[in-house]
């Protein structure tokens, strides 16, 4: 996104200047406006700054997703204990380790001190803060709850990535299983099968047609071996790609989902996150329909974000949130029954956060069984794979060794 030069005046008629990137001047300009500052001049940034930027941001430590939550566990301690927002900046700078998370509370403290929002600050780096971070506070900002808020990001970024590694761990398994395999055969098509297929040409004999097939397919992976590596190579950059692309990354979380076993906690795990998001939000007094809005950056899939948006255009229209839920078709019933409750009784809230630890549960047990769930597949198909490598490798061997001994 590129990046523009402003010269702005606040409240008190103090002229400001700074940096920010948008897609134009114009959206600079009204998220200025919107951060309470009049833009007096906007101006692009040369390409050659931005050239500079790029590499040296390129090679500069990042900020992890472990700094955000420690960011945001100390800022709601101090502010609970009634520690000024600048004066707690300013010693979580000096207390850190990091340099660019130095840099980057310097740069949000210098925005507070030059009198923008803390939102608008936090706005300004969004390859840190998600959108969902920066609504929150904020709310927080609007309803004078910051330290509440910052406490319920910490507990909702540790909920997150005790999710996310739950997930990964369930498919870090099979994924093992799949690539040791198609090693184990890229090893036996390369180096052993041509090394049987000497000894067959060698016979002159007639060959099963499995053996014709392993021993044609050997030989054109060996001769064509670069351009299938090439192949490989660009198929995967094409695929990166694609997942970056809007339609590409609807499309893959749509097939995601439909998986036989990793599906199902794909699903479980994203509508968890669903949950909790909306959960936090409705506590912090966020309107549901913005809620939603939230909620849907958060659930890490894309087809089932296009859904949340999908009830947030029917609660706009007057629907309930439990009838707009119906329509997405990606709740359970048991879910849809406790939303409706929560609904009926007024603490939509608590219930949403009994519906996200009930997915959480689930979670956990497909975890716990998903050994038990691939054992069948894993054997059946190593044990395919182990029966047409053994019949088209041996079974030629087996015939010679019989002739021979008739001779």
């Amino acid at each position: 996104m590129p990046a523009f030069s402003y010269k702005a005046r606040n409240p008190r008629g103090e002229l400001l200047t700074g940096r920010l990137e948008g897609g134009s001047s114009d959206s600079v300009a009204e998220e200025l406006m919107r951060s309470g500052l009049t833009p007096v001049e906007v101006k692009a940034l040369a390409a050659t700054a931005e050239v500079g930027k790029l590499f040296g941001s390129y090679f500069d430590e990042k900020v992890s997703e472990t700094d955000l939550m420690l960011f945001a566990r100390q800022m709601a301690s101090l502010l609970k204990a009634g520690v000024p927002i600048l004066r707690a900046l300013a010693s979580l700078a000096e207390s850190s380790a990091h340099p660019a998370f130095q840099k980057l509370l310097g740069d949000i403290r210098d925005g507070l001190s030059a009198g923008r929002e803390l939102s608008a600050c936090l706005r300004k780096h969004a390859e840190v803060f998600p959108p969902f971070f920066v609504n929150m506070v904020r709310v927080g900002e609007s309803t004078g709850r910051l330290d509440d808020v910052f406490m319920r990001l910490f507990h909702h970024m540790e909920f997150e990535r005790e999710m996310r590694d739950r997930v990964k761990s369930a498919l870090r398994y099979p994924s093992f299983v799949v690539a040791a395999l198609a090693i184990a055969l890229g090893v036996i098509n390369v180096f052993v099968i041509p090394a049987f297929a000497k000894v067959y040409q060698s016979s002159h004999a007639d060959l099963p047609i499995m053996t014709r097939i392993l021993v044609g397919f050997s030989e054109w992976t060996v001769h064509w071996w670069p351009a299938l590596l090439a192949a490989a190579a660009l198929g995967f950059l094409a695929l990166r790609w694609w997942l970056k692309t809007v339609d590409g990354r609807y499309t893959w979380d749509r097939w995601i989902l439909k998986l036989p076993i990793a599906g199902k906690i794909v699903h479980k795990a994203a509508l968890a996150r669903f949950a909790k998001g909306l959960a936090m939000t409705y506590q912090s007094g966020v309107p549901i329909v913005q809620g939603l809005t939230n909620a849907s950056e958060v659930v890490d899939n894309a087809f089932i974000a296009s859904r949340i948006e999908q009830m947030r255009d029917g609660v706009e229209r007057g629907e309930s949130l439990t009838r707009a839920a119906v329509t997405t078709a990606v709740f359970s019933p048991v879910v849809l029954q406790m939303m409706a409750v929560g609904e009926e009784t007024g603490e939509l809230d608590r219930l949403l956060l009994e519906i996200g630890e009930l997915q959480q549960r689930e979670v956990e047990y497909e975890i716990r069984t998903l050994s038990e769930q691939l054992e069948p597949i894993l054997i059946a198909g190593l044990g395919i794979i182990v029966l047409v490598v053994a019949l088209g490798v041996f079974l030629p061997v087996w015939d010679l060794g019989s002739t021979m001994i008739k001779r």
